[in-house]
Parts: structure tokens; sequence; C-alpha cells
């Protein structure tokens, strides 16, 4: 713990500018989240994040760093389903049927769980998405397969669809974010 507190000291005395500007252990897991979302941070690194745990570039600008942690901050509510931004549905489930997950077909920004029945409105964008290798709205079908959808699965993978496509969204104002973060980093020693 002690080491904990020397190092966020530490980094807190290393931003640029006013000497009153203090970082919190949140403020820290937030950036860093953020980061380990920034696409342009996943594909510099890709060789290295194979082989290693991901090192951070911390900023040394306190406004970039905040504005990265308040995305970090973003994506985190939007994954726990703990924000708002998510109430209004972005897919329907249209269709009349037996609610039953069958054959999955992707067609025109419909993805078909039957012959009749079918989730409109996800993006190629959404539906390409992947987290840990798996495309997320495939695989959540795919192991619900032959079996009956709730309503509240329905509700359930509608949000889905909605976290996914404002965490592209958050994605992307991250990427014009973080070309800025490697222009002056905290160096530290171990």
């Amino acid at each position: 713990l002690r080491k904990q507190e020397s190092r966020e000291k530490d980094m807190d005395s290393r931003f640029h500018g006013n000497d009153k500007q203090y970082i919190t252990p949140e403020q820290i897991f937030y950036y860093i989240y953020a980061i380990l979302y920034s696409n342009t941070y996943r594909t510099k690194y890709a060789e290295f994040l194979k082989i290693d745990f991901p090192r951070i570039p911390f900023t040394k600008d306190y406004k970039l760093f905040k504005k990265m942690a308040g995305y970090g901050e973003r994506l985190i509510e939007l994954h726990l389903l703990k924000t708002s931004e998510i109430d209004t549905p972005v897919a329907k489930f249209q269709g009349k049927g037996n609610d039953k997950v069958e054959k999955l077909k992707y067609e025109k920004g419909n993805l078909f769980i039957n012959k009749e029945q079918y989730f409109e409105g996800i993006l190629p964008e959404v539906w390409e998405y992947r987290i840990g290798g798996y495309q997320v709205l495939d695989k959540w079908l795919k192991d619900r397969k032959d079996r009956v959808l709730s309503l509240d699965d329905i509700k359930h993978y509608c949000g889905i669809v909605a976290v996914l496509k404002k965490t592209i969204e958050i994605q992307a104002q991250i990427d014009n974010v973080y070309p800025g973060i490697e222009k002056e980093i905290i160096e530290f020693h171990q």
C-alpha cells in the first residue's frame, strides 16, 4: 500500500501545471481502462500485448489525463450497464414466431435468429465487434442455440447492441486523443 501511495504522489508531482492537481486511484483505473480500449494503442503494441503485460503510457498533461479518465469511466459504466446512455434501444426485435434461436444469419443490418424473427438495426461494425477474439453478438446468441428467448433475454440483447454501439463511439473519441498521450509521458524508474 505504501508503494502504491508513493507511486500516486510521484504521478501527482509529474503532471504539468498547477501543483494542486491531484489524481485518485479511481481516476488511474479509468485512465488505464480507456488506454486499453484505444484501437491505436492496441494496433501499435499488438505484438507486445501478445507476449507481456500491457505497459500503459501515462501522460504528463493533467487535462489530457482527466479527459482520458473520463472516457474510461464512461466505458466502465457502459460495460457494467450502469448508465442511462443505453436506455434508448438501438435494435428492435421483429417478426412473429416461437422466439427460438435456430440458425443465425446477418443481412443488411438485420440479424435473423430463425426464418421468421430477427433483430433490426444492427450496424455492421457492431455485429463484427470482438472482445477477446469472440464476436460478441454472435457468441451470445450461439450460446443460446435451440433455446427460446424470454422477453428479458431480448431486452438484454438489445442492451448489448446499444453498449457495443456506444463503446465504438467512445473508442473513436479515445483514438482522437491518444496521439497526444504519447507526446510527453511520465517515466517510472523501478
